[in-house]
């Protein structure tokens, strides 16, 4: 018990340290993000796919309306005429008059995925070259189109996307662990692993040349899969092209309201995940220090030693995430006493996500695993050689 409780010690540290590396990254990327800017303003059609009147939807669409950028357009997209995320749309038409604000509703279904199915439907209302893919629930700062454009004009870049924090769509419990578990865990990791090489594609904000899309078989090439951004990621990649990161962090809304809805939630992102890089994902459980220290308290029975290692991991835990906070300008944030919790929730999720591969997602439930993932690729790079 000894030796395992030494173990469950040095894996707490080494999380510890990972935790200040990510402050360190987010760090870097806001000074780098803060020189970016000044590139050609080309016109672009922004495409919104809609699905229900989601917390704090209208003022997330709203960002959207007051972009620092010339020639753009919005196309919304629904698949039910009867969705009530319709009247937002018209209410923001009403409000930005001098916008070019389009409203598809177009019920046609391409493939198990809603979402691509919905951006099938809306492509043709496009009128611009450079599209780029924002989700929903997405906020933004007035400059988040001209940061995605510049990173999109890289040398050699095919595909763009953007890291993002958490933004709890109500007061509550659920909202406030949901939003530490995106803003100080996953903001942070992505970006120390993009230090890394990796050139993940996140599916908040994706942006692409119409030309490129076409390319990689359009969007009908991951229409059958969950993991649609990652799949156009390594589409893209396969012809040599770089997945670019925009110099900006918008936040994206924490809807649930519940636990058991913010479990359900976690787990269709972790059994994709899982699906997508199964080792990384084993891995990322050093990101989580106060389940370890906790874990060597048990192990050793409750030793000093033990128990002031956890205070001390939680400590750390505790200042780099309001050092986070502060870096991204986040007024609302998880109460110091929720962050054991939140490293217990997410060990605990980690664990689910291996007795199982099905998520639920909008009301559907949907098989994942790392053979289809492979095989959507395949299929895909075989339509193309057609």
């Amino acid at each position: 018990m000894l030796v395992l409780s030494l173990i469950a010690a040095a894996v707490a540290a080494l999380g510890v340290a990972q935790a200040a590396a990510g402050l360190l990254a987010v760090l870097r990327f806001r000074r780098q993000a803060r020189r970016a800017g000044g590139s050609a303003r080309p016109p672009v059609t922004i495409l919104k796919p809609l699905h229900g009147d989601e917390p704090l939807l209208e003022q997330a669409l709203e960002t959207f309306c007051r972009q620092s950028y010339g020639d753009y357009q919005i196309v919304f997209g629904l698949q039910d005429p009867a969705d009530p995320a319709a009247a937002v749309v018209h209410r923001l038409r009403a409000r930005f008059p001098s916008l070019d604000l389009r409203l598809v509703v177009d019920p046609t279904p391409h493939g198990s995925n809603r979402k691509i199915a919905n951006l099938i439907n809306m492509l043709p209302a496009a009128d611009h070259d450079i599209l780029v893919i924002a989700d929903s629930d997405v906020h933004v700062t007035p400059g988040y189109l001209e940061r995605v454009v510049e990173a999109l004009h890289g040398a050699g870049t095919g595909l763009v996307t953007a890291v993002y924090s958490g933004l709890p769509g109500r007061s509550g419990f659920a909202a406030a662990l949901g939003a530490t578990q995106i803003s100080h865990v996953f903001l942070p990791g992505a970006l120390m692993a993009r230090a890394l090489g990796r050139q993940d594609c996140l599916g908040a904000t994706m942006a692409l040349h119409r030309d490129t899309l076409a390319s990689v078989g359009g969007f009908h090439a991951i229409a059958g899969h969950l993991a649609d951004d990652a799949v156009l990621g390594h589409l893209v990649g396969d012809r040599g092209l770089k997945v670019s990161l925009a110099a900006t962090i918008p936040a994206t809304t924490v809807a649930e309201t519940s636990l058991p809805a913010l479990v359900q939630h976690e787990l269709r992102w972790a059994r994709t995940i899982r699906s997508q890089a199964p080792v990384g994902y084993a891995l990322s459980v050093v990101q989580f220090p106060i389940f370890w220290a906790s874990l060597c308290i048990a192990l050793s029975g409750g030793q000093a030693w033990s128990v002031a290692l956890f205070a001390a991991t939680w400590a750390v835990r505790a200042v780099v995430a309001r050092q986070l906070d502060r870096l991204l300008g986040l007024t609302i944030a998880a109460p110091i006493w929720l962050l054991p919790l939140r490293d217990l929730m997410s060990v605990s999720v980690m664990l689910a996500s291996y007795r199982g591969r099905e998520v639920h997602w909008r009301g559907q439930v949907l098989r994942v695993d790392r053979r289809r993932f492979a095989r959507a690729e395949r299929l895909a790079k075989a339509e193309l050689q057609v």
